[in-house]
């Protein structure tokens, strides 16, 4: 899959989101099968998602490199999902990948979600406010 399918596939999956009222999101080729994205994305609430992904696309789109960081109006940490290795003596066994909630210290395991697991996440927070 050329990079720009999958570019194409994110930019869908955030238009068919009725509770995104305003987006910001950047793509930028590295090569026939990589890219990054950048994204900033706005709910009813003041809450935002900001993201960022590496992509290699090249067999299966893998992403080498992610962050999903929800936060509310002021800023407060929501959640955030990530691949950093930074928590490596935690034992999480899904190690890197992890999920913050609502601080930077409460860190459990989590298996990588897709963009559109996340917003699914989000707009059930948003339905229960």
């Amino acid at each position: 899959m050329k990079v720009e399918s999958y570019f194409r596939e994110i930019h869908d999956i955030v238009d068919s989101y009725a509770v995104v009222r305003l987006k910001n999101i950047t793509f930028d080729k590295r090569g026939a099968y990589e890219g990054f994205i950048r994204g900033e994305l706005y709910f009813p609430d003041g809450s935002v998602l900001r993201f960022r992904e590496f992509i290699d696309t090249e067999t299966t789109p893998d992403r080498l490199m992610y962050t999903y960081h929800y936060s509310d109006f002021f800023h407060n940490l929501i959640f955030r999902y990530d691949n950093t290795g930074h928590h490596r003596k935690l034992g999480l066994p899904t190690y890197p990948h992890h999920k913050h909630e609502g601080s930077e210290t409460h860190v459990t395991a989590s298996e990588a979600p897709e963009l559109d697991k996340v917003l699914q996440e989000i707009e059930l927070l948003l339905q229960l406010c």
